[in-house]
């Protein structure tokens, strides 16, 4: 999470639909924003968001009504990525009947905030053909807003992990927001070694195995028990070598990279996080580096079960990415004026 010290955003209020663990949430307030209202079905993640903001999120967002949930400035939310009821046949709104992005539009149309902020997986972009970004980007604008979407990868913005998403940023036409400019990519400073707890932390983690297969291009030691530590740093995963077959979750990279893309559902070996070899270990990543990769301060309190936290982790958003959209956002010139309104 990066340090900030622009609140402009103090005098603006916030929703945070399918929460997860609070990443938009993190990321808004060090903006100075304050959230009104959450949601979030998870009763784990639930616990992990009152543990550190104080508030249970509401639950299955399907059943609270729009005129129950506070006026807001800015809606975000990660909704999942869902087939939707009719593909291609029709346009817009009818659409996403029976998705729950239908849940987050009907929001949209009853409180019309200024601002929506939406993230997906990667592939969403070409989800059923393409059809369903589409239909999201047309119901969108039958709304009343200007839609700008990218896919991001969080390792050119600084964060030490390789995690593709698409972010929209809307602003409702009423604000006369029509051009907006995406954070600039810069070089990768710091690398996955620079996140990494001590070895004395981490024991519990390490994967013993005799079914090392270490890559041809890997330097060994004289006693070939693993690579030496000359590798090359790199804004990319960097491959070492595999367990059993190498399917995911058996692959196992350098520290000197970036991690993979957390997982909330992998298996293997190295199920959720990849394995590492650190130090003259193999292991996975620990809760606490996983929090650090996606962005959470060290103060964020992690769910006690490892499980859980692992879950919760690989489906939540790069705090650092989001503040670098909403920096981008509040330095836009339409934006100002409506911030000095």
């Amino acid at each position: 999470m990066i340090a900030v010290q622009d609140k402009a955003l103090k005098e603006k209020t916030f929703i945070d639909l399918f929460a997860g663990i609070g990443a938009f949430r993190l990321a808004l307030e060090s903006y100075g924003a304050k959230c009104v209202f959450s949601s979030e079905w998870d009763k784990y993640a639930q616990e992990t968001y009152a543990t550190n903001f104080g508030d249970v999120p509401a639950g299955d967002i399907t059943k609270i009504h729009a005129k129950d949930i506070p006026p807001h400035d800015i809606l975000c939310a990660g909704f999942p990525c869902q087939p939707f009821s009719i593909s291609g046949s029709r346009k817009g709104f009818e659409d996403t009947r029976g998705t729950l992005f239908f849940d987050v539009v009907r929001i949209i149309q009853h409180h019309k905030p200024s601002i929506v902020l939406l993230e997906n997986v990667k592939n969403f972009v070409t989800h059923d053909n393409g059809n369903t970004l589409r239909v999201v980007v047309e119901t969108l604008e039958a709304q009343g807003y200007v839609v700008h979407k990218k896919v991001i990868n969080a390792a050119t913005l600084g964060s030490p992990t390789a995690r593709e998403r698409i972010y929209f940023v809307c602003f409702r036409k009423g604000l006369r927001i029509h051009e907006f400019s995406w954070p600039e990519e810069f070089p990768l400073q710091y690398h996955l070694e620079n996140y990494l707890l001590p070895d004395s932390e981490t024991t519990k983690y390490v994967v013993n195995r005799n079914d090392v297969i270490w890559c041809n291009t890997c330097q060994l030691d004289d006693d070939e028990d693993g690579p030496t530590e000359e590798e090359q740093y790199s804004a990319d995963p960097i491959r070492l070598g595999i367990v059993n077959k190498g399917c995911q979750g058996e692959r196992i990279y350098s520290p000197k990279g970036v991690a993979i893309t957390l997982s909330a559902y992998g298996g293997g070996a190295g199920a959720k996080t990849g394995l590492y070899w650190i130090n003259g270990r193999i292991r996975k990543l620990a809760p606490r580096e996983c929090a650090r990769v996606m962005g959470f301060p060290d103060t964020y309190k992690i769910h006690p079960n490892d499980l859980q936290a692992y879950k919760q982790f690989g489906n939540s958003i790069v705090v650092d990415v989001l503040q670098h959209i909403l920096g981008s956002i509040v330095r836009n010139k339409g934006v100002m004026k409506w911030l000095q309104n």
